[in-house]
């Protein structure tokens, strides 16, 4: 079974996330994003990237938490470091404007795919969130750009609450470019890009370079040390405990 499925339309690779029943997030899955991403660089043809869900429903909810209850720390820091440093360098190198089309809830691991893109398109009904700190683990990669964005007070809210909040709290927070009805959203970020497509590919491939540079050195020295902060949290009683009270559906009892 495909996890990441891939097509190119007018000039736009589509990378639909695929595995059912809320697109959680493994270490294969990661590698075929990751892959698709490089295949989309390498193809001269593609001048613009959408990463959307095939799920109805769901973005995506995140790490796999059932498949991290006792796993090594080498599994975790393997995970991550595709998740935060691999998936990071994949957008980078990418060239090409990328969109990341949300419809239903995209929570954690989820948000760190979508806000790797340049631009989030999303539906009415889209929701947000960073539940990590509900299982006893932190959503470290966004402490570097988060703030930045939303400000700090805000960004504590957001991180250390763990609570939801709809697509348009997001826009108006900046963290959405645009919100449509339900629906809408994979058309929206089709025309979106086909907006981008439309612009010189080599204008396009150095202004993003440069933007990145200007706008993202600090997330990507961030994300080093966000690996080794979430591993090590993830190394605590209270994280297995979390993950536990996960899996078997209860409130965890904190140490």
């Amino acid at each position: 079974m495909s996890l990441v499925t891939y097509t190119v339309r007018d000039h736009v690779a589509e990378i639909l996330l695929d595995n059912a029943p809320v697109n959680a997030l493994t270490v294969p899955m990661v590698d075929a994003l990751i892959k698709a991403l490089d295949r989309a660089a390498s193809d001269e043809a593609v001048r613009a990237v959408i990463i959307a869900s095939a799920v109805p429903n769901r973005f995506c909810a995140g790490l796999d938490i059932a498949a991290l209850q006792g796993a090594s720390s080498d599994t975790v820091h393997t995970l991550l470091d595709k998740l935060y440093v691999q998936l990071s360098e994949a957008q980078h190198r990418l060239g090409k404007p990328s969109i990341a089309a949300v419809s239903g809830a995209a929570r954690g691991g989820g948000m760190t795919l979508a806000i790797s893109c340049d631009l989030i398109v999303a539906a009415d009904d889209a929701s947000f969130g960073y539940p990590e700190i509900d299982v006893g683990m932190l959503p470290a990669i966004h402490f570097t750009h988060l703030p930045r964005i939303v400000g700090r007070h805000v960004a504590f809210d957001l991180l250390f609450t763990g609570r939801s909040f709809a697509a348009h709290e997001a826009q108006a927070l900046h963290l959405v470019n645009r919100v449509v009805p339900p629906g809408q959203v994979l058309e929206a970020a089709r025309s979106l890009a086909a907006t981008l497509a439309a612009k010189s590919p080599s204008a396009m491939r150095i202004g993003r370079a440069a933007f990145h540079r200007a706008a993202d050195s600090d997330y990507r020295r961030g994300v080093w040390y966000a690996v080794d902060t979430f591993c090590r949290v993830a190394a605590t009683d209270d994280a297995r405990e979390g993950i536990a009270a996960f899996v078997e559906k209860r409130r965890p009892v904190w140490g």
